[in-house]
């Protein structure tokens, strides 16, 4: 089993890909955790480096998971995957996930730290279907569109909250 998870920030892909690794015990990867360099402010790693960290993460691991917002990434993956899932949903959504989510202790020191982001992220997650790059609804929707293995659109975040147990090998 091989499956992306992609969306916009906020859209819940942390959640259902944590919920899928533990389920079937798959290896997880975040690309959040290799694709910015560490500095500040934040800036884009390499693509080449990017791409050489996540060829060996699939070459580590025969099953997985891989999450992120970066279509240029996710084209890296996409071509292994067995199983692409696109959650869609609505910016509203997103911006109350992100109000809401419990400290993520790999991307931030602190809750503190990461609730100082909040309003920044809130922009950027707002800025989803007017953007033109790869991290925008435009290029998630040429992905999923472009991928012909299966594939399932989730509209709202209850919607596979019950049918992450189902999958099949």
């Amino acid at each position: 089993m091989k499956i992306l998870v992609f969306g916009n920030s906020g859209s819940g892909k942390t959640t259902l890909s944590t919920q899928l690794a533990e389920a079937h015990a798959l290896s997880h990867l975040d690309l959040d955790s290799l694709a910015w360099l560490p500095s500040t402010p934040p800036e884009r790693k390499p693509l080449v480096e990017s791409a050489n960290e996540i060829k060996q993460f699939m070459a580590k691991n025969q099953n997985w998971v891989i999450e992120g917002c970066y279509a240029d990434l996710l084209e890296l993956t996409v071509s292994y995957a067995t199983e692409i899932i696109y959650l869609d949903l609505p910016i509203e959504q997103c911006i109350n996930n992100a109000k809401n989510r419990p400290w993520e202790p790999s991307k931030y020191v602190s809750k503190k730290a990461q609730d100082a982001n909040l309003e920044m992220l809130i922009n950027w997650i707002s800025r989803y279907n007017n953007r033109q790059d790869c991290f925008s609804r435009s290029a998630h929707e040429n992905l999923y569109h472009g991928y012909s293995g299966k594939k399932t659109l989730y509209t709202c975040n209850s919607s596979y909250s019950s049918k992450v147990l189902p999958l099949q090998n």
